[in-house]
C-alpha cells in the first residue's frame, strides 16, 4: 500500500509557534563512491493538514513521496516544484575524502549542517529521518533548535519526503556527470552503489578518485589488485598492502615500499 506523507509532525511544531520547520534527509550513505548529499526543505504553513494537497501552496507537491518509492522521472518532475513552492530548500554534501577521514555518520552530519547553512531563512525546528529507534538526545546536537527524529520519516513526513527527493536528484545528477569524467565504472547506472558490475569494474580498473577507500568492498578490491600485482614483483614488501589508516593516493595504487621503486 502506498503511504501518503502527512504534515502531522510539522503541525505539532506549528502549534508551538515554530513556523519554519525544516525536513532533513540524505542520499548516498551506503554507496561505494561519490559524496553523501543531504537535502533540507522548509514548507509553508497551511490551514488544512489532512488534505494538504488541496492547499494552493502545496498542490504541485501532491505526488511527493519517499524518493525510494519514485521512479527517476517522477523524482525529476518534482525537483523544481519543491524548490519553487518551499519557503526555503537547499542541499549540502560531504565528499568521499571527508567520508574516509571522518566516517560515514559524522560525514552525513556534516552534509546536513551544510544543507541547513545554505537555507535562505532561519529555521525554527527540525524533522530528521531516522533509520533506527531515536534516542532521547537531539539527532543533531550541534543545531540548537527543537528537533525530532522520525523512524522512516521520509515516508510519513512531507517535509522529509521532499528533502529526500532533493538529495537523491542532486546526487544522481552528480554521479551522471562523474560517469562522463570516469568512464568504465558505470556510475550513471548504479550511482556508486554496490552492484556486480561495480565490483567487476573495481577489479578491472582499480579505485577512482571518487571511491570511498574506507569502505570494505573498495578496500578488498584494492587488496585483490595488490595480490595480482605482487605476483609479478615478488620482492614487494607485505607492508605495501593497503591499510585504511595510512596515507594513500587514490589516483593510482602504490604497490611498493619506498626503497623498491616498483609501482
Amino acid at each position: 500500500m502506498l503511504i501518503t506523507p502527512t504534515l502531522q509532525f510539522e503541525h505539532t511544531f506549528w502549534l508551538r509557534g515554530l513556523a519554519r520547520v525544516a525536513g532533513i534527509d540524505e542520499a548516498g550513505r551506503g554507496a561505494w563512491a561519490g559524496p553523501v548529499v543531504a537535502g533540507a526543505v522548509i514548507l509553508p504553513r497551511v490551514p488544512r493538514i489532512k488534505a494538504w494537497w488541496q492547499n494552493d501552496a502545496l498542490r504541485a507537491l501532491a505526488h511527493a513521496r519517499d524518493s525510494k518509492l519514485l521512479s527517476p522521472a517522477q523524482r525529476d518532475a518534482l525537483y523544481e516544484p519543491i524548490r519553487a513552492h518551499a519557503l526555503a530548500a537547499a542541499t549540502g554534501l560531504a565528499t568521499n575524502d571527508e567520508i574516509d577521514a571522518l566516517g560515514i555518520v559524522p560525514a552525513t552530519r556534516l552534509a546536513i549542517q551544510r544543507a541547513l547553512a545554505a537555507l535562505t531563512i532561519v529555521l525554527d525546528a527540525l524533522l530528521v529521518d531516522a533509520l533506527e529507534r531515536a534516542s532521547r538526545r537531539a539527532p543533531l546536537p550541534a543545531i540548537r533548535v527543537p528537533q525530532k527524529a522520525i523512524i522512516r520519516g521520509d515516508r510519513i513526513s512531507l517535509s522529509i519526503a521532499c528533502a529526500s527527493i532533493l538529495a537523491k536528484v542532486t546526487r544522481d545528477r552528480m554521479l551522471i556527470e562523474l560517469d562522463a569524467q570516469l568512464p568504465g565504472y558505470a556510475f550513471a547506472r548504479h550511482k556508486g552503489y554496490g552492484t556486480a558490475a561495480h565490483q567487476a569494474a573495481l577489479e578491472t580498473l582499480g579505485v577512482s578518485r571518487v571511491h570511498r577507500i574506507s569502505f570494505a568492498p573498495v578496500a578488498q578490491s584494492m587488496n585483490f589488485l595488490f595480490a595480482q600485482k605482487s605476483d609479478s614483483y615478488p620482492e614487494l614488501n607485505s607492508s605495501c598492502r593497503y591499510q585504511p589508516t595510512g596515507h594513500f593516493n587514490k589516483r593510482k595504487i602504490v604497490f611498493c615500499n619506498a626503497e623498491s621503486g616498483v609501482k
